[in-house]
């Protein structure tokens, strides 16, 4: 787990889930639905065993960023929290590192459409905003992964781009992509 994530309290409670920091032992059940063609057509990697999804998954880089959501003691999703330098001059650069985050989300299909994912990245939002006190948080997705940017809006993420065929697929073609961001001070408003 990174420092910024080791030193606050861990597993958070929502009103239905539970976020914790992933484990090695959660390779498998993160498996059960990155593995599905419903799910991987979006991910940014998509192994193609289980056994190298556990490669990818217990990589201390990877487990450092990772966060599952458990739903009844099930592992239903996982959550990307990656820290960030933000871009600034020279002469400042030190007050910018890791005052920004990226976040990204996987929420197994059976589990869409009840609040869950809005729930679970709520938490995030809550967690880079009031404990880690960061400055901005961004998520991108391909502009046709329609619930992942619906997700964005919800939690009250504004979109800030939308570029044209600039991002490879692994079926081949070039597709759309959007991202959306999020200030701290943004946050608190709406909060």
């Amino acid at each position: 787990m990174n420092t910024a994530l080791a030193s606050l309290t861990w597993p958070r409670h929502t009103e239905r889930l539970t976020v914790r920091p992933a484990t090695t032992a959660d390779a498998d059940a993160t498996w059960r639905f990155r593995q599905r063609a419903d799910v991987s057509r979006w991910l940014t990697r998509a192994s193609a065993t289980l056994e190298e999804h556990r490669r990818w998954f217990q990589d201390p880089a990877s487990l450092a960023r990772t966060l599952v959501i458990e739903h009844h003691g099930e592992v239903i999703g996982d959550l990307m929290l990656k820290i960030e330098d933000a871009w600034a001059q020279a002469e400042i650069a030190d007050r910018a590192r890791g005052v920004q985050a990226e976040l990204g989300w996987v929420l197994h299909p059976a589990h869409a459409g009840h609040g869950f994912a809005t729930e679970a990245v709520g938490e995030l939002l809550r967690v880079c905003f009031q404990d880690l006190g960061l400055h901005r948080v961004t998520a991108t997705c391909f502009a046709a992964n329609e619930a992942s940017w619906r997700l964005m809006e919800r939690v009250g993420m504004r979109r800030e781009f939308h570029t044209v065929r600039d991002s490879l697929h692994r079926c081949g073609q070039w597709l759309d992509c959007v991202g959306y961001a999020l200030l701290a001070d943004e946050w608190r408003t709406a909060a």
